[in-house]
């Protein structure tokens, strides 16, 4: 066994506590290097004859992603409280690992040797708002979705869908437009709408925010936004806004009064500024987010940007009910402010769903004391590669979903927020080269794996477009300019994971890959539900067996409704199947 390999730590996704009784302890291992893995564990104070008293269980093999295995154990302690090791099997060789390093056998003497869990105070449990786990969110960039209210157009609004979008353009979407499409919503069967930000701003993203109380006048006003939280409230419809915490704009007024007082302004500490006068070439002189002088970086630690921002955070609940915030640039802001954002917001509407902005690991905001989710590029990226861009084979792609769902806790994972694609990154059809069959595919993927899935406004039915600003075209609403076929698709995705637990919140495992087909194949338990999905990313037809005997089961295609009675069946070009397996009654 390879020593330097194995790798446990008490914290985080290696040992945690996933409801108010049970513990789950998780151990890393070199791949294909440990046939078996034992935990020997067991109550601190329980002692007999002078030697520690332990039980032994076995560890599940629980993924692999190409360099590691991963073992799986869940339990509940009696008393709350653990000490553990691990008991590692390669079919010649026995060794114990514990905290204090590997032995030959388990010590008794003393359970300083061991890996502690404390305590499981209820209070430390990670809890994230329930009725994420069985959303799918929209996300809506209201410039651009449906323009209800001319009058509202800002100047030189442009006619809908008339040109290519760029970094200034205005088409006039607004909050009727939003209103007067959410039927379309219901019919696709979202139950969750992502808004890009909605406050007073100059530019047609809005994330250089002028004022954080009030809505920007070419979406309408606070009173028609109430009428749309609630008209989505009474479709069974959840609203999340978007904050910028991290930079305000430049017309925000406590900055304007920096640029005209200087030194002198009251304000000069709400930002984070190197020296006077402030400029804005050949780099700011001022923090920013990224070198955009447009964007000064708010001072988070400062006691009265901290009380504001948190008025802010709040007010949008407390007087229009929203149901989540979505926050920007959120690894830039400081762990504290974080931290008493939750307490604040949770204090108004305890179930309220907080979303980071984080593109990498992110395990140190989703402790329980700062964030719900994040959004989990991660996977973005993996179903990127795999099926739009063809730059990894099927193995390679199951090993990154396995690392990702190994880099945080499992109930971190089943409020995990997958999207496909968003306002920062190019159209999934246009990264497919516009092969629909490969859009499909993705949906597929990300409609029936656990999480709370976000489909990108218009991916539904077909838009395309680069990189910013061209990932922010008009949706398109004449019929005969939709892809009804791929709206479809979607709708019946989202349907099946309405009615099956498992598509929602089943776990995961690979059940095979072939790189030569380069075909996936995985299951999806809960309970009793068992589905097994199989992905067919190839140019080629797949002829596809299923590995397990049908004598004693009925499979059904869930697409087709069809009960499956051969054992082998062949799977299109780019084609996928659904199966629901169940165990056939004794009559």
């Amino acid at each position: 066994m390879l020593k330097e390999a194995i790798y446990h730590r008490p914290k985080d996704a290696f040992a945690y506590a996933y409801d108010e009784r049970t513990l789950h302890i998780r151990l890393r291992t070199k791949k294909d290097d440990v046939d078996a893995v034992y935990l020997l564990f067991g109550d601190p104070y329980v002692w007999k004859d002078d030697e520690w008293q332990f039980d032994k269980q076995p560890m599940q093999k629980s993924g692999c992603d190409g360099l590691f295995d991963y073992w799986f154990i869940a339990l509940q302690p009696p008393y709350r409280r653990l000490r553990y090791g691990f008991e590692l099997h390669d079919g010649e060789n026995v060794l114990v690992y514990t905290e204090k390093g590997f032995y030959k056998k388990a010590p008794t003497d003393d359970i300083a040797y061991y890996f502690c869990f404390p305590f499981l105070n209820r209070i430390d449990v990670f809890k994230a708002p329930n009725w994420v786990k069985d959303i799918v969110w929209y996300q809506i960039f209201p410039e651009r979705f449906a323009n209800g209210n001319p009058r509202l157009n800002p100047p030189n609004t442009l006619p809908w869908g008339s040109v290519e979008p760029t970094t200034t353009s205005f088409f006039g979407g607004d909050f009727e437009g939003i209103i007067e499409q959410l039927d379309y919503l219901v019919e696709l069967g979202i139950n969750g709408i992502y808004f890009t930000p909605i406050f007073k701003a100059p530019s047609n993203h809005k994330y250089d925010t002028i004022d954080y109380f009030e809505i920007d006048p070419q979406f309408g006003d606070k009173q028609t936004f109430k009428r749309l939280v609630e008209a989505c409230h009474e479709k069974g419809i959840r609203v999340m806004l978007d904050a910028v915490f991290n930079h305000s704009g430049y017309y925000f007024a406590p900055f304007q009064d920096v640029l005209q007082n200087g030194e002198k302004s009251r304000y000069k500490d709400w930002f984070h500024i190197r020296e006077f006068p402030l400029q804005t070439e050949p780099i700011p002189n001022y923090d920013t987010f990224a070198f955009v002088p447009e964007m000064p970086k708010l001072n988070t630690e400062n006691p009265e940007v901290k009380q504001y921002l948190l008025d802010v955070a709040t007010y949008w609940i407390r007087e229009f009910d929203i149901d989540g915030w979505r926050l920007d640039v959120a690894n830039e802001v400081d762990h504290q402010f974080w931290r008493e954002f939750r307490q604040a917001v949770k204090a108004i509407k305890p179930d309220v769903y907080i979303l980071g902005e984080i593109w990498h690991d992110a395990m140190p905001w989703l402790r329980g004391d700062q964030f719900d989710a994040v959004m989990n590029y991660p996977f973005t990226n993996g179903a990127l590669n795999y099926f739009a861009k063809e730059n990894v084979k099927a193995s390679e792609f199951a090993h990154t979903i396995v690392n990702v769902l190994h880099n945080y806790p499992q109930n971190v994972n089943e409020v995990a927020f997958n999207l496909l694609g968003s306002h920062d990154t190019p159209r999934i059809l246009t990264q497919c080269d516009e092969q629909k069959e490969k859009v499909k595919l993705m949906f597929t993927f990300q409609l029936s794996f656990s999480g709370s899935p976000c489909i990108y406004y218009g991916d539904e039915i077909g838009l395309t477009g680069g990189q910013d600003p061209l990932c922010r075209k008009c949706m398109v609403w004449e019929k005969e300019k939709q892809d009804h076929d791929l709206f479809a698709h979607v709708q019946t995705l989202i349907s099946l994971r309405k009615q099956y637990r498992a598509l929602r919140f089943g776990e995961f495992h690979v059940l095979e890959t072939n790189d030569e087909t380069n075909h996936i194949a995985y299951v999806k338990t809960y309970d009793d539900e068992t589905i097994v999905c199989v992905l067919n990313n190839g140019e080629a037809p797949l002829e596809w067996t299923v590995p397990f005997s049908l004598a004693d089961k009925t499979v059904i295609n869930l697409w087709t409704n069809e009960c499956m009675t051969e054992q082998t069946m062949t799977i299109e070009p780019y084609g996928f199947r659904m199966l629901l397996v169940q165990a056939t009654s004794a009559e």
